[in-house]
């Protein structure tokens, strides 16, 4: 793996992005246990690192597809904390225009197809991505971007072995927190080493540590040089782990409290801040001069999404369907 160089410049963006998608979850919890925000919602707590690590060695014509807990990817790929907030609440300035609610945030204009509520299914549509990219002649790289327990859904390795037939520029993300809802990885999976999957299909694929931005950096980066190349697909576990349960109705009974404490010690938002630190690239004043933007931000966010209206009733059978005109089918 190469190493970048990784400038002041970087960290400093680094800390701004996962500080906003952390407050931004803290509040989405809060406000869930106000019942502000229905249905499902599942936080991206303790896994930071890999939105930011993506979203700094990407472009932005690079198209990612993830699956249901999605809020802090959304963010990484710039969309806004009001229509991000706003599509929680189910409110019509929603990225979904309230419809989709926490796992199907989307913006075709800042590349993000979803957020998707079934288990592995965005893997193939990711693939369906990058065969238009390739088809189109450009040279984006698709993140198809799914959990260490979709990694046992059929669809998965079909997909690979298809991805690696057609050369297709896709990069296979597993987010490998440590459990399918409450299923450790450990209990069940007979191969603790999940990238290895991706070597059946002579895909190049390698663990990544992400409580670590520079590390997940350095793999998209990689990752992405060799797609672009005309030489994908590339498959990529990356390590992580959530602090939060798998849903806001997650009791967490499967996992110790010390457990938790472990992973908190190497916070990917403090390694980022200690970096900072050390190298005095800011101010303790400039530090707090980004957390008071933030939180400036995500205050502003919630006020937008409460003022918001909810869809009218007649909104129901919009947007199911794409209007085309073919003049073959007219009279």
């Amino acid at each position: 793996m190469s190493k970048t160089k990784i400038t002041k410049e970087t960290y400093l963006k680094w800390y701004e992005l996962m500080v906003r998608m952390r407050k931004f979850e803290e509040r989405a919890g809060m406000l869930y246990g106000q019942q502000k925000i229905r249905g499902f919602c599942h936080l991206y707590i303790g896994q930071e690192a890999v939105g930011a690590g993506i979203a700094s060695a990407t472009r932005q014509e690079d198209p990612v597809i993830t699956a249901y807990r999605d809020h802090a990817l959304a963010i990484g790929k710039g969309m806004s904390a009001r229509e991000c907030m706003a599509e929680l609440m189910g409110k019509v300035t929603g990225c979904s225009k309230g419809k989709g609610g926490s796992m199907h945030f989307f913006s075709k204009e800042k590349y993000f197809f979803g957020g998707h509520g079934i288990v592995g299914a965005q893997i193939g549509l990711g693939a369906g991505l990058a065969f238009a990219e390739k088809y189109k002649e450009t040279d984006n790289v698709v993140l198809a971007m799914f959990g260490d327990g979709a990694v046992w859904q059929g669809i998965l390795h079909e997909t690979m072995n298809m991805s690696k037939l057609w050369n297709l520029p896709v990069i296979f993300i597993c987010e490998n927190n440590g459990y399918a809802m409450g299923t450790s990885v450990k209990r069940s999976a007979a191969s603790k080493d999940i990238y290895k999957l991706g070597e059946a299909f002579d895909i190049p694929s390698m663990p990544v540590d992400g409580m670590d931005p520079a590390a997940v950096h350095d793999a998209i980066s990689d990752a992405t040089e060799l797609c672009r190349s005309g030489n994908g697909p590339v498959f990529l576990e990356i390590r992580t782990y959530r602090y939060k349960g798998h849903s806001m109705s997650d009791p967490q009974k499967y996992r110790t409290k010390d457990e938790v404490e472990s992973y908190k010690e190497k916070d990917p938002i403090q390694i980022v801040l200690k970096k900072i630190q050390d190298n005095k690239w800011a101010s303790e004043q400039q530090i707090k001069e980004i957390n008071t933007k933030v939180k400036e931000e995500i205050d502003d966010c919630v006020t937008f999404a409460e003022k918001s209206p909810y869809p009218d009733e007649s909104a129901v059978y919009e947007d199911i369907y794409v209007q085309k005109d073919y003049p073959f089918l007219t009279d």
